[in-house]
């Protein structure tokens, strides 16, 4: 499976999950003193190979560097800028996460509650069951429930180019969890891992019942005031990502064919939802990770329960799933890193730290058909 941006996106995980099967193999030194010459090197590469642009920043003991390559907007020739601001995908799983660990920090919650507690009568039907299965395993993709992008006329209307007369339309929640409701269970809970954007739904569904308010706004109130990430935002319906931006672009296709490419930029995030609608910026996803990683949100326990990964895909022995978190092994230089990918329309998301959260990487390209992320960790980390 190759390491690109792949338009089953609201997941982003087979990006990672190729990146550690296939990327971190051939054996590298630690970078030393070459700075982000690999880093460059690596976004250059991904633009190469068909991806109009790459933009990332990342941050060390060195201080920031800012990397930039190809285009943020085919029609003008206007660079991307290592500023930009763009959809995250799944790496908001990571923030809605945190917060039901903050709540249970507080007493609020209890991860092992069954869902059925906080949401009589939502996961039910075709062998789904709320009450067998626990918040927690929503969190870590352990619960069994069916992914509700993997539903066929979501998948036509998001991923193919119906997505063209689809672009403004509005989903809620609990309309995404019926969708998933009408088919069966992946697997019985606890029983196996599987991603699932429902699980996240359903999560965003239950923050807002355990506090009263959106899970947008406790996310707001907890996270991006408390860490003054400026440029993160939950846009809710809006379809516009604010300035300074570039374009996103898709081919609305199976990437290796030779179809037209598609100006997605504008669109409804409400199909992502808690699953991944964010909009946010390098620098502060690389704050966000950061300060996640040093306990700077979360206390020593919930930190804890939020590391502790389960294996994931056969094929991708080197990554790990924790709450809303991911453990990335495998680089050729012996690094550990945790972090998460995203990817929606046109728009591939990387945010990844070190352990100690001294050393994180946040990048992403604008297009969803080529491109490899894996060299460009490789590059940061291990300079190969």
């Amino acid at each position: 499976m190759a390491v690109r941006t792949v338009r089953t996106g609201l997941v982003g995980l087979a990006t990672v999950a190729a990146l550690t099967a296939t990327a971190f193999t051939s054996p590298a030194q630690a970078d030393s003193g070459k700075g982000h010459r690999a880093t460059q090197k690596a976004m250059d590469a991904a633009v190469a190979a068909g991806v109009p642009g790459v933009a990332g920043q990342a941050r060390d003991a060195h201080g920031t560097w800012k990397g930039t390559s190809g285009v943020g907007d085919r029609e003008s020739g206007a660079p991307r800028s290592a500023h930009d601001r763009y959809r995250i995908g799944s790496l908001t799983k990571t923030f809605v996460a945190t917060v039901l660990l903050q709540l249970q920090a507080e007493g609020r919650v209890d991860l092992d509650d069954p869902v059925e507690k906080w949401l009589p009568g939502v996961v039910h039907g075709n062998g789904h069951d709320g009450s067998k299965i626990s918040v927690r395993q929503l969190l870590n993709h352990t619960s069994g429930i069916f992914n509700y992008t993997a539903d066929p006329d979501i998948a036509r209307k998001s991923f193919t180019t119906d997505f063209l007369k689809h672009r403004y339309d509005t989903y809620e929640p609990e309309q995404v969890v019926a969708v998933a409701m009408r088919h069966k269970p992946t697997f019985e809970p606890g029983t196996d891992w599987s991603y699932s954007n429902t699980n996240y739904a359903l999560a965003g569904m239950i923050v807002e019942k355990v506090t009263g308010n959106s899970y947008a706004d406790e996310i707001e109130d907890r996270i991006i005031d408390r860490l003054d990430l400026d440029a993160t935002s939950l846009p809710g319906t809006d379809p516009t990502v604010p300035e300074p931006s570039s374009r996103a672009y898709s081919k609305l296709a199976p990437p290796d064919q030779d179809v037209p490419i598609h100006d997605v930029t504008e669109m409804n995030p409400s199909v992502a939802g808690a699953a991944g609608a964010m909009i946010s910026d390098s620098a502060d996803i690389n704050r966000f990770y950061s300060a996640l990683l040093r306990g700077k949100l979360l206390p020593e326990q919930e930190l804890k329960e939020m590391k502790a990964t389960v294996p994931t895909e056969d094929d991708a022995p080197n990554l790990t799933y924790g709450l809303g978190l991911m453990k990335m092994a495998g680089l050729s230089c012996g690094k550990e890193i945790w972090g998460h990918s995203g990817g929606i329309n046109g728009s591939g998301t990387y945010g990844v730290t070190t352990e100690d959260g001294r050393h994180s990487l946040a990048f992403n390209v604008n297009g969803d058909w080529a491109g490899e992320a894996g060299p460009i960790i490789e590059g940061e980390f291990c300079g190969a």
